[in-house]
């Protein structure tokens, strides 16, 4: 069984179905990728995973752990982060104090954790002091991953990690999650560039109306007509 894994999951907005017998499972040291349509359900499927969404049926596992009925911050508590589209960092505060709101929960000290972050991401030690609203995009996104590590996640729940940069930002940060992924981290990203996702990630989900389309390792769904037409353009 996968470390994370939503089976056959169905939930609403009010009355409007959004997932409909949808699965999503990524492994600890995998990249899992999110693709489809706008409105195909993407980031509503992260959602049902992390808690933000009741499901009407199907279940969340963590780790062997039924976590289906669990809250956010339970689930939060046992391994899983989550990295929002926007508002992911505080501009107008340093690198080293949005990394230590990252770690409020803790209980335990935070100095190894952040010599770890600074270790995988040398420039934010680089620019510690420096307000992350001067910081370039990649590097904002940096930070945002940082806060996410300060809770020591075993699971990563990235929403549009590459909205609005450029093509040489967005293989920055595509590097970026690769380095978390060697870390032993299991990634979950839902992304709008999909063809340079599935050019790094070991599974895809294609999503469609809220329900799985097409699944499979990323060269596959590469490799697949149906797929390069419908969703890469070609």
């Amino acid at each position: 069984m996968a470390y994370l894994s939503g089976k056959n999951i169905v939930a609403s907005y009010g009355n409007m179905p959004v997932l409909n017998n949808c699965s999503i499972e990524v492994d600890k040291g995998e990249l899992a990728v999110i693709v489809g349509p706008n409105g195909a359900g993407k980031s509503t499927a992260m959602k049902a995973l992390l808690g933000m969404l009741e499901l009407q049926s199907g279940s969340v596992m963590l780790d062997g752990i039924d976590i289906g009925k669990l809250s956010v911050q339970k689930r939060i508590s046992l391994g899983m982060a989550f990295v929002p589209q926007t508002n992911n960092v505080f501009p107008s505060m340093s690198v080293k104090e949005n990394l230590e709101m990252g770690g409020f929960l803790r209980k335990d000290g935070m100095s190894v954790t952040i010599e770890k972050i600074y270790s995988l991401f040398p420039i934010l030690y680089e620019k510690r002091n420096q307000d992350v609203g001067q910081l370039s995009g990649g590097q904002r996104q940096q930070v945002a991953f940082g806060r996410a590590l300060m809770t020591k996640p075993s699971v990563m729940l990235l929403d549009e990690p590459t909205a609005g940069v450029s093509p040489i930002v967005m293989d920055e940060i595509f590097g970026n999650i690769l380095e978390l992924k060697k870390a032993g981290i299991a990634i979950l990203m839902v992304e709008q560039n999909a063809k340079q996702a599935l050019e790094i990630a070991d599974t895809g989900f294609v999503l469609v109306s809220g329900e799985n389309k097409y699944s499979g390792t990323g060269k596959e769904l590469l490799a697949n007509s149906k797929v390069r037409r419908s969703f890469l353009g070609g």
